[in-house]
């Protein structure tokens, strides 16, 4: 159990170095962290838990100014980094350093590829992997508050204590299917998904903006890059400080006359005063940009509902993950199936080969729909009593190889 872990409180950049220094050579680093993200731009790094083949520790990230040691001790090496649903872990490590953590291993993702439940909470996953029961009696601790006590510290170091056992039982689970591979390249593609969110402006995804004109998304452009930066800037998550539907509005109109901007219905109740000079500055460089310049208009894919087919596709998806032991979730979304389908049947142009189509995503579901569409797939109930009562049944036996 954690509360019979020894570990090392590290709350000096001396100590840190030492125990980078002493890990250096692990074969695995496991690792999580403690955050506060209520109402502010960036999530605020309270505790960093680790776990290797050689020690435990707890780092107090308050107590320790810089952390470039550490961040780079993860990311250099042949260890694998282990982690349970680590997106906030690994942001925290790509805007420090820039570098991607050695090896890195999310045990959430692999469960759904050996028929887990998708997404798994960890204390549900450790007890099903290796039959632990996780105490989860601090979820609401504020990890900003020191002195933390010893169940808060003991809560936060049982986040990894099991990163490793439960690893291993994934990874004999992974090989058993051949499916190590399909780890590495959705982790692969996880990461680079979410570096694309540090190191390329996502005003694209403010809602609301796939109907307006060129000219009107240079403005939400400009916006959002004002808005990030005052978020940064007053500490507050950037909604907060411009809504999504403010932009758009301010877009349409397309004004950076203050006495225009200020007499949007609710503006005043909801935008501080004083950011209106920014704004209009914002607007005023989208509207003094050149045309050459201008963003290029979003092109939405037209979505089909292809009705009963759509729902018949769905269910055979689903009951072959089941039965090929892999998370549908993980595999893709029934529109997503239902506009592979539709584009089969030429009645829809995709802008670019769908994912159900690449990768290891073909080796589940890259022949099913073709069999569907041709008649050669039956659903049937299997056990009425069963969770999954369900089976398929291909009524051509060639077709399955075809």
């Amino acid at each position: 159990m954690a509360t019979e872990t020894e570990y090392q409180h590290i709350t000096t950049a001396e100590a840190l170095k030492k125990f980078c220094s002493e890990n250096g050579n692990s074969q695995y680093v496991g690792f999580d962290t403690e955050f506060v993200s209520e109402n502010c731009f960036r999530p605020l790094l309270c505790l960093i838990q680790v776990s290797t083949d050689k020690a435990y520790a707890i780092i107090d990230t308050l107590a320790i100014e810089d952390l470039t040691v550490f961040w780079d001790w993860l990311c250099d090496g042949d260890h694998i980094t282990i982690v349970h649903a680590a997106r906030e872990e690994f942001l925290f490590c790509f805007r420090d350093v820039a570098k991607r953590p050695a090896n890195l291993f999310d045990i959430q993702l692999a469960a759904g590829m050996v028929g887990c439940e998708y997404p798994a909470a960890y204390g549900n996953l450790v007890n099903r992997m290796i039959g632990v029961v996780v105490d989860k009696g601090e979820t609401r601790t504020d990890w900003r508050q020191r002195p933390l006590t010893d169940r808060q510290m003991a809560y936060a170091l049982e986040d990894v204590v099991h990163l490793w056992p439960v690893y291993n039982e994934l990874k004999t689970k992974l090989e058993k299917l051949n499916r190590t591979d399909w780890v590495l390249d959705e982790m692969d593609q996880w990461q680079g998904a979410l570096e694309r969110t540090i190191t390329h402006p996502q005003w694209r995804r403010v809602s609301g903006i796939a109907r307006l004109k060129p000219a009107q998304l240079a403005i939400v452009k400009e916006l959002w890059i004002w808005r990030n930066k005052e978020a940064q800037r007053r500490d507050r998550t950037p909604k907060r400080v411009l809504a999504d539907d403010l932009i758009v509005e301010l877009s349409r109109r397309g004004t950076s006359a203050a006495a225009q901007i200020k007499a949007i219905r609710g503006f005043g109740n909801r935008v501080h005063a004083s950011a209106i000079e920014g704004i209009s500055a914002a607007i005023e460089k989208a509207l003094k940009m050149p045309k050459s310049d201008y963003p290029k208009r979003i092109t939405s894919t037209k979505t089909i509902n292809l009705g009963l087919l759509g729902q018949f596709l769905t269910t055979a998806l689903n009951v072959l993950c089941r039965t090929e032991q892999i998370a549908p979730s993980i595999v893709g979304t029934a529109q997503e199936v239902r506009d592979v389908a539709a584009m089969r049947l030429g009645i829809l142009k995709l802008p670019e080969k769908p994912k159900l189509l690449t990768g290891w995503r073909s080796e589940i579901v890259g022949q099913l729909i073709d069999q569907v569409l041709d008649g050669r797939v039956a659903i049937r109930v299997d056990d009425p009593k069963s969770d999954h009562p369900l089976k398929m049944e291909y009524l051509d036996p060639q077709s399955k190889d075809d």
